[in-house]
């Protein structure tokens, strides 16, 4: 407790806006499946036998949101930042992230992340000076007219379809020129400066000018990928879990996330924010307890989904509270227990839209609702 004093001084200041959500719980234990259950709140489809997406992956929140959530003119409804999560080595991202069995054609808008400069883009996301948006125009209304006549679009079907939908995402985009809400330069110093010079920081405050622009849903993901001073900066602490916890992850968290919280509530954007602040499950009770990995030693701690802390805030959360209970030893949920189900539930309604809304499944002939989990879990 008292590192949490010295490192937490950040977060501590706005814990009357935060609720402590000390009982989510599920029983997947490997990284990959275990996101895609936090992210799509559904209990992973198939054996665990790898952290990379499948085609059948549930849809995440994200792309549900995409497809049936609030759109405005030039923007889209969801987005992720900075990158989709994918461990190092591997070419492929981790499960749950994106359409799955829903289609790729609902994919969140990607707005990548430059770890170097701190910068943000979206491929092809940029006018050249000499073509006007007229000329775009009638470039599209020509393509329109070949793609009739060739029957381009029944040859191709699906693969045309949503080919088209990206295009039409791309160019509402440029027509509304939204790469303006991408430069953080716009920001002052002194504002990038309060998030800090990490990535995760200023994905924060990118996500705070997609709010406030209009977006509904920005999933900000973790710099997993990154190191600083030659240490992976993920929260998979299997070694020196209180060393890298004190020295890095800590002070990288306690600077970006109440310097988002207090913006929003400063400028008027908290009440009408849900934020969630989440891992895919927690970290063993005890130091060097084995559940999954070899990699864990004596100094670390491995993966435990059974019982972790989620943060939220805003969107009519009552601040300063803490939800559910453990057992004394922090292993084990007694009280008030909350499912992925029952969080992404709780998300879409907020979003207003409904959880048990069907989609159907593109794999595999059937439909699904958006997620099995009741509606409420906080008030």
């Amino acid at each position: 407790m008292h590192a949490c004093r010295r490192l937490g001084d950040g977060l501590a200041a706005q814990m009357d806006k935060v609720c402590l959500l000390r009982s989510m719980t599920h029983n997947m234990n490997v990284h990959g499946p275990a996101c895609s259950e936090v992210y799509s709140g559904r209990e992973y489809f198939t054996a665990p036998v790898t952290d990379q997406a499948l085609p059948d992956d549930w849809p995440s929140l994200s792309a549900m949101t995409m497809r049936y959530g609030q759109h405005r003119p030039g923007l889209p409804c969801s987005v992720v930042l900075p990158w989709y999560l994918q461990f190092p080595g591997q070419a492929r991202r981790i499960a749950g992230q994106t359409g799955g069995r829903m289609g790729e054609q609902h994919n969140a808008m990607l707005i990548q992340g430059d770890s170097e400069k701190k910068e943000f883009r979206v491929d092809g996301l940029k006018m050249r000076k000499n073509v006007p948006i007229s000329r775009i125009e009638n470039r599209r209304e020509l393509l329109a007219q070949i793609q009739t006549r060739s029957g381009q679009n029944k040859l191709y079907g699906s693969v045309a379809d949503d080919f088209g939908q990206h295009r039409r995402r791309a160019y509402s985009l440029l027509k509304h020129q939204a790469g303006e809400l991408l430069d953080l330069k716009r920001e002052s110093e002194k504002t990038r400066a309060t998030y800090g010079d990490t990535m995760v920081g200023q994905s924060l405050l990118m996500a705070r000018r997609l709010v406030e622009s209009g977006v509904s849903l920005v999933t900000v993901n973790w710099e997993d990928e990154t190191k600083i001073d030659g240490v992976n900066t993920c929260w998979d602490t299997h070694q020196d879990n209180f060393s890298k916890l004190k020295n890095l992850l800590c002070p990288i968290f306690d600077q970006a996330f109440p310097a988002f919280i207090e913006d929003l509530d400063q400028r008027g954007l908290l009440e009408s924010t849900l934020v969630v602040a989440i891992g895919e499950f927690g970290r063993t009770p005890q130091m060097g307890q084995f559940s999954q990995s070899s990699n864990t030693r004596k100094t670390g701690r491995d993966h435990w989904p059974h019982a972790f802390t989620a943060l939220l805030a805003g969107g009519g959360v009552q601040g300063g509270q803490v939800y559910g209970k453990t057992n004394p030893h922090g292993a084990f949920v007694e009280t008030d227990p909350v499912s992925p189900a029952d969080l992404s539930a709780t998300i879409l309604s907020y979003l207003g839209i409904n959880p048990q809304l069907e989609y159907v499944n593109e794999i595999r002939d059937m439909t699904h609702p958006l997620s099995p989990g009741p509606l409420e879990i906080v008030g």
